[in-house]
């Protein structure tokens, strides 16, 4: 299993949304590295879910529901389906990740425009612990 993070606009369609949808088409990622990195997607892969805007923290954990696949809708894009899982009881912010030497190199911190990333599992558990989620 891999581990990855999703980063949402809660204006558009955020956790709140895949809570109540239960289960939704992860669609409209345009970045080439973004969409490479959603072709690598397996089902049952574990996905972290990131608002951004003024929110701007992990809040969230999901679990891709199939494997990327091409965009039915244009075949250069890729999509996949993720259920909900669950709420983390503490939403671990963008500031405290960049406080916390450990995620330096964190795609998140470096490249902050990307909106789908891997995340070593050494960086997958500090982050549970971080949000108080004891899995």
């Amino acid at each position: 299993m891999a581990y990855w993070l999703v980063k949402s606009d809660p204006d558009t369609y955020g956790l709140a949304d895949l809570e109540r949808d239960r289960r939704t088409r992860w669609d409209g990622v345009a970045n080439p590295v973004a969409v490479k990195h959603i072709r690598g997607i397996a089902a049952g892969d574990a996905v972290l879910v990131y608002h951004t805007g003024a929110e701007k923290a992990v809040v969230g954990l999901g679990r891709a529901a199939s494997a990327g696949a091409p965009d039915p809708k244009n075949p250069k894009l890729a999509v996949f389906d993720l259920e909900f899982v669950r709420r983390v009881p503490k939403p671990v912010t963008l500031v405290a990740l960049k406080a916390d030497a450990a995620f330096a190199a964190f795609d998140l911190v470096r490249l902050p425009r990307l909106s789908v990333m891997p995340v070593p599992a050494p960086l997958w558990k500090k982050l549970l612990a971080l949000a108080g989620d004891r899995g």
